[in-house]
């Protein structure tokens, strides 16, 4: 496709012939024009809720037909989508509504049943059925205007909301249908959430490139396994767990042959699955890739370098403008480990009500009055390759979510179960890393611990292991000493 670099409201994303598959859905297959349709007759029934312009509406769907439609319908009503991870249980959606404002929650019945008095602020109305209005023209605001929220876990503290505008995510879709080369006789299976910007643009990519998206809520490697055959997926966007998991299960010839390219971000690839990658599909390309939320991608290595390359994360995306810094700004030599910048159009507008945190994050940078400074150490080789160092930061990373460890730890202190603790993320091969808790209190506690945070936290939130103390170690300032427990742990697993 070509590359367009003319920033545009998010819904004029839809860009397929009107009569070629745009959405794949299990009760049947929506065209373009049913798309467009639907998005308009969606936006018109928002627009005529009395909702103010700018109002923030939250969605906390699985892979429904309104999950699909809801990034694009919300902004083309002049309002702001803040996706929820359908993973996610009530005590993160109820922060999630109270810190965004949401004027509106569209769940299920069933998800609605689960929340408690005082998970949705009065002020947020409660739906679970959504209805059809006057059609409304795609939309004409000016593509800065805020257009999502995206939820994602700081070092500390609960989910922080990045804001991104029209421009953001056009840009992000363009970018991304570029380098992968998308045609209009793609289809891509969807089985990241929506709620991920990862998987959010699978839709926006795909349908820039006029392709077809098949999203898929899955249970098994089986249930994607037969997706892939049933829609003739071209392309799959994953995590490395989902290809761990993936090439444990088997695939019949008409399974593989449709697949032209695999797609990898949220986690690095080891040695190991590109290989086993590369063996179960041949044929297919396989990108890796580097981002962060708050400059929604970063990079991508060249399909055609990853065998010789594969500790790489390659070099920068469509629009994406990267520098690798020392700490006083001044560029880094190569081979001279720095921080990753990133500036241009990708880079989102800040934390939602969060000037503070908005200010350490997103600063000048040389040639720019404004970037992201990721807390990422990375490495420019001889080669022009990037390659990741390390984080600075003290996120737990699972499955490709990432974690704050004071979430956890607030949750494990919630029922009174221990007096203090300390969440750390451990080595995992088929996670990426695994969340170990040290705590203080009675062991005896650990079952009754154990079966709160199951109804209380998220699968990938959960602990797989404790580790009780009588009382926890202390630094020269009182505070929880976080690397002495690290240390600790590595010693007792033999892993130092």
């Amino acid at each position: 496709m070509t590359l367009d670099p003319t920033a545009y409201p998010i819904d004029h994303v839809l860009r397929g012939a009107a009569y070629a598959p745009a959405l794949i859905l299990r009760e049947g297959t929506l065209s373009y024009a049913e798309i467009e349709d639907a998005v308009a007759r969606l936006a018109g029934w928002l627009a005529a809720q009395g909702f103010a312009p700018g109002d923030r509406v939250a969605s906390w769907l699985p892979k429904t037909r309104a999950a699909a439609l809801m990034p694009l319908a919300a902004p083309r009503a002049g309002l702001v989508h803040v996706p929820v991870n359908p993973l996610l249980k009530r005590a993160q959606v109820a922060h999630i509504l109270a810190d965004s404002g949401a004027a509106m929650l569209l769940t299920q019945a069933p998800r609605a049943a689960t929340l408690e008095d005082g998970d949705v602020p009065a002020s947020t109305r409660l739906v679970v059925e959504l209805g059809e209005g006057d059609r409304l023209p795609p939309s004409a605001a000016d593509p800065d205007t805020l257009a999502a929220i995206l939820y994602t876990s700081g070092s500390t503290g609960r989910p922080k909301g990045v804001m991104l505008s029209h421009a953001n995510l056009w840009y992000g879709a363009v970018s991304v249908a570029s380098y992968l080369g998308m045609a209009s006789d793609d289809r891509v299976l969807a089985v990241l959430p929506f709620s991920f910007d990862y998987g959010q643009n699978q839709l926006f990519s795909t349908w820039a490139a006029g392709g077809a998206v098949a999203p898929l809520d899955y249970l098994t490697p089986r249930d994607v396994v037969k997706a892939v055959a049933r829609t003739a997926a071209t392309t799959i966007a994953g995590v490395p767990p989902l290809w761990t998991q993936l090439l444990s299960a088997t695939w019949p010839e008409e399974a593989i042959a449709p697949i032209r390219r695999l797609t990898n971000s949220g986690g690095a690839l080891t040695e190991r699955l590109v290989r086993g990658l590369r063996e179960r599909f041949p044929a297919a390309d396989l990108y890796a890739m580097y981002g962060l939320t708050e400059a929604f991608r970063s990079t991508y290595l060249d399909p055609a370098l990853i065998d010789a390359h594969p500790d790489a994360i390659g070099r920068a995306i469509p629009f994406a403008e990267l520098m690798v810094l020392r700490p006083d700004g001044s560029p880094a030599a190569t081979g001279e480990p720095g921080e990753l910048v990133h500036a241009g159009p990708l880079v989102a507008q800040g934390y939602w009500r969060d000037a503070e945190r908005t200010a350490r994050r997103f600063r000048p940078a040389p040639g720019w009055p404004r970037a992201v400074w990721s807390g990422d150490t990375v490495v420019e080789g001889s080669d022009g390759l990037l390659r990741f160092i390390g984080r600075d930061d003290e996120m737990i990373k699972v499955a490709g979510n990432r974690i704050s460890p004071q979430e956890v730890e607030e949750a494990v202190l919630s029922g009174g179960e221990a007096r203090e603790a300390v969440a750390i993320g451990m080595a995992d091969e088929a996670q990426g890393q695994a969340i170990v808790v040290a705590v203080a209190g009675d062991a005896a506690a650990e079952p009754g611990l154990r079966a709160r945070l199951k109804r209380d936290l998220p699968n990938f939130m959960q602990p797989v292991r404790y580790d009780w103390h009588d009382e926890l170690p202390r630094n020269a300032n009182g505070k929880l000493d976080r690397a002495a427990l690290r240390r600790a742990l590595l010693d007792k697993d033999g892993t130092r």
